[in-house]
């Protein structure tokens, strides 16, 4: 037996985490036999395990998913743990690892700094000396806007774009970095760059998008402990005695890029072969230590790079890198041109008519410039990212591609699912969202990586977030995003959800906010992470979001006459749906408080789950009460008889049935107008946002698994297969993104990395393949499976790496599509619970592999 994925609070050995809540999770695998006889959980100060901290002891009842040590912790301390499993037949295995706290509220011991000019990109840099040989050294750091760290000419650690994308008016995130091997003794050089990001540069979802959203001025902060040989600790920390210089780095934005002049680069500028004649001194910088906070971030790492595969020379002259995938990340490149050359970098999604373009990225110039001081340097961008295909180069007369590489940047999850069918639309469907995903899933998840915008919309993060956790360990990614919104939530919105998350739109007033299946993020997000990782105290914290939205809603409707419906504010509901008599509008043709109350219903519902799984009995009672007159009300103002409603489109149908708006002697009457309605548009879909990610799943559910199918497999517009048709390599913001004869449809809101309608994985996963997790034994540990196998596809197989374990199903057509021929795998310590096409007698399947044929 082996002992794998030891996480805590779902992080792989966490170093200056917010861990004031432990919990622990592991996956025991390869084992002989079935199901966990015994585990037992321990805590130590040493690697050796010598000085026991914690102990459970051994215990049938050990939970994988979840264990809550009882542990009190010290600051900056390391903590080594390891689980000993044992199953059935007496076959054993360990695991260990370790995890390390951060500064746990403590004094700093340093001040912020800031250099005198505001608006200078800054290079700042202090002296640490050594008395003895360092056996062990923690940095403690922050930087405003954004930095990179460097000590005696060495980059600090290997993440990007810190300290990440928070609402800084609300907290700050610091870093800690293990910088032990690049200490010595004597003195050494600690230094950092300073760029603008969110915090002082452009951004915001405006015409003109603001400067200093959140301050103007650079500062930095670091405390640096040191243990030596001699057992003797030492602080250092940030003060006036560090000087600062004007950096090389002459502008950075995150829409824009960065302009970088190597002829004003200062040798070894961090490192003792550096005079430091040319440094002024600091000032002491008058920013908030009390916001300051353990990290909550996951990494944002190049966790791949691609090659050139192709040199395009446009009808225009230009010279164009054709990278063949869309990726968020920027362009590394070795430059040797001759001093004062001025090399520029432009960064676009796709070709008009064979030439560069990027008008659909609308004020943001997405460029890198370089000017060369004639040596031979390995260049890159600082301080920005950009979401492209294409890179235009100016400046380097002969191009060489292999000069040239794509760098992939995002949050570093572990890849937990994948899909693959006999059609290679289909596959590359998967992957074009899987891509969106790790172009969007960039500390936060935005809505695109590209343009003016780059935002943490919310009602693309949740209708994603279910497709999101198939194929990404994202536990960790949405306990952060969820604990920013609930900032928002207490801070701005009285319980209400802003339409983006951290708030980077201007709101004076306090209107943008509350839009169904956007706000409804609050409680759609936290009640999917429960279902998918079982840790009922991530549920405890993230029920917060949940209760606020619940709080703020029961208010809402109390205010307008206590309807139990919303029938006020403003909805994006099935934004961008084609069903609009209106051409031009970018609402849909379903009534928004239509949309608008079915949330009400679902998100209350989902609270009310949320409380009965918490044990908060009498909430739960309360909250289902309550979801249950929201259901007569809506059913009273929007259903009718037949099984018909007043709105009459796609969404509206599908709504009603995924969330069990419409009464059970109605489905197959609603399912019969559902597909009647898509017969008037010829088969294809017309939804938006609100209802394209319950299309599929509601037509499979119902028994119209083959419209279902046909949907998926639609290769004109409006469909998925069409984009698949048309080269994207990512999900399209719009159904027609780009029109059949390879024009941009439009250029004011235009994104080809827009993962919302990537949603269709969810599809995949839970019907096409049959991979379910259930409510009552959440984290997987007990799934339904129940495969829709469709003769359109001879095969279909999808991989979930779940919580507990690898998960497999797959079916095969075979005898010429007369046997179906099925294929699973249940990981150690889970079950299942199978239920195949035409059988009304379920199957219970066991840990292990397992085939099954059946007659067609």
């Amino acid at each position: 037996m082996n002992v794998t994925s030891m996480l805590v609070n779902h992080v792989k050995t966490p170093l200056g985490y917010d861990l004031s809540h432990l919990s622990l999770s592991w996956i025991p695998e390869n084992a002989r036999g079935t199901r966990q006889e015994s585990a037992r959980v321990q805590i130590a100060a040493d690697p050796g395990f010598t000085k026991i901290l914690h102990d459970s002891g051994e215990s049938a009842d050990l939970d994988s998913l979840a264990y809550h040590p009882a542990i009190a912790l010290s600051p900056r301390t390391r903590y080594y743990w390891r689980v000993m499993v044992r199953d059935e037949t007496g076959d054993e295995g360990t695991g260990l690892s370790w995890f390390e706290t951060g500064k746990c509220g403590e004094p700093w011991q340093a001040e912020w700094i800031s250099p005198a000019c505001g608006s200078v990109h800054p290079l700042v840099r202090g002296t640490v000396s050594l008395p003895g040989r360092p056996v062990s050294a923690r940095a403690y750091a922050c930087g405003l806007g954004l930095y990179e760290m460097y000590l005696n000419g060495e980059r600090v650690g290997d993440e990007y774009l810190t300290p990440y994308y928070n609402d800084y008016h609300f907290w700050m995130q610091y870093q800690t970095y293990d910088v032990t091997r690049l200490l010595h003794e004597g003195d050494n050089i600690l230094g950092a760059m300073l760029g603008n990001g969110w915090y002082k540069g452009r951004f915001g979802f405006e015409a003109n998008p603001r400067h200093g959203l959140f301050g103007d001025r650079f500062s930095f902060l670091c405390e640096l402990r040191v243990t030596l040989e001699d057992g003797r600790e030492l602080c250092f920390g940030t003060d006036r005695s560090w000087r600062w210089a004007p950096s090389p780095v002459l502008e950075s934005s995150i829409y824009d890029g960065e302009v970088y002049d190597a002829r004003l680069a200062i040798p070894g500028w961090c490192s003792d072969a550096c005079e430091p004649a040319g440094f002024r001194p600091v000032e002491r910088a008058e920013e908030s230590y009390t916001r300051l906070s353990e990290r909550l971030s996951v990494p944002v790492r190049i966790t791949e790079t691609l090659p050139v595969p192709k040199r395009i020379r446009t009808p225009k002259g230009e010279t164009v890198l054709d990278f063949g995938q869309e990726i968020t990340g920027w362009v590394e490149f070795t430059c040797s041109a001759p001093a004062g050359t001025r090399v520029r970098l432009q960064y676009g999604e796709i070709l008009q008519d064979d030439c560069f373009y990027h008008d659909n990225l609308r004020s943001a110039k997405a460029e890198y410039t370089y000017f060369s001081d004639g040596s031979t340097a390995r260049v890159r961008p600082h301080f920005t990212f950009y979401g492209f295909r294409y890179v235009k180069v100016e400046g380097i007369d002969e191009v060489n591609p292999a000069d040239f590489t794509a760098c992939v940047l995002h949050s570093d999850l572990e890849l937990t699912g994948c899909i693959e069918t006999s059609d290679p639309r289909v596959n590359r469907l998967f992957l074009n969202a899987l891509w969106g995903q790790r172009g969007n899933f960039l500390d936060v998840p935005t809505d695109c990586p590209q343009r003016d915008e780059r935002m943490g919309w919310t009602g693309d993060a949740q209708v994603f977030c279910p497709t999101a956790s198939f194929n990404m360990q994202t536990a960790a990614f949405y306990r952060k995003y969820l604990h920013d919104m609930l900032l928002e939530q207490r801070g701005l919105y009285h319980g209400s959800v802003p339409h983006v998350v951290p708030m980077m739109i201007a709101d004076p007033d306090r209107t943008q906010h509350g839009s169904c299946a956007w706000a409804d993020a609050a409680a759609v997000i936290p009640w999917q992470q429960y279902l998918f990782y079982g840790d009922a105290s991530l549920l405890e914290e993230e029920y917060e979001n949940m209760r606020a939205w619940a709080d703020f809603l029961r208010h809402e409707d109390q205010e307008t006459g206590g309807q139990f419906l919303r029938t006020t504010g403003f909805h994006f509901a099935d934004w961008l749906a084609l069903d609009n008599p209106d051409k031009q509008s970018c609402f849909g043709g379903t009534d928004p408080y239509f949309i608008a109350s079915a949330y009400y219903y679902r998100s209350i519902r989902m609270t009310a789950q949320a409380a009965h799984a918490l044990g908060r009995e009498s909430e739960a009672a309360d909250y289902a009460a309550w979801a249950e007159k929201i259901r007569e009300a809506f059913r009273a103002r929007y259903l009718l008889p037949g099984g018909d409603n007043v709105c009459r489109t796609q969404t509206s149908y599908v709504l009603a049935l995924a969330f069990g708006l419409t009464p059970e002697e109605d489905r197959a009457d609603t399912l019969r107008l559902l597909e009647e309605k898509l017969d008037e548009s010829n088969m294809h879909l017309t939804t938006g946002f609100a209802g394209t990610p319950c299309l599929c799943p509601v037509l499979s559910e119902h028994g119209a698994n083959a419209s279902a199918y046909r949907l998926l497999l639609n290769d004109d517009y409006p469909s998925w297969l069409y984009e698949v048709g048309m080269g994207a390599t990512t999900v399209w913001e719009r159904w027609n993104s780009v029109l059949p004869d390879g024009r941009i449809s439009d250029t004011g809101m235009n994104s080809l990395n827009h993962y919302a309608y990537g949603s269709i994985v969810e599809w995949m996963y839970r019907y096409m393949c049959g991979i379910n997790p259930c409510e009552d034994a959440p984290g997987f540990r007990h799934v339904l499976l129940r495969p829709m196998p469709d003769a359109s596809l001879s095969f279909a197989h999808a991989s979930f790496r779940s919580p507990v374990g690898l998960y497999e199903s797959g079916w095969e057509y075979e005898d010429g599509g007369n046997t179906l021929c099925y294929s699973f795998t249940i990981p150690f310590g889970a079950s299942a619970t199978l239920l195949l096409p035409g059988e009304s007698e379920p199957i219970a399947l066991t840990p292990g592999q397992h085939a099954i044929r059946r007659s067609v």
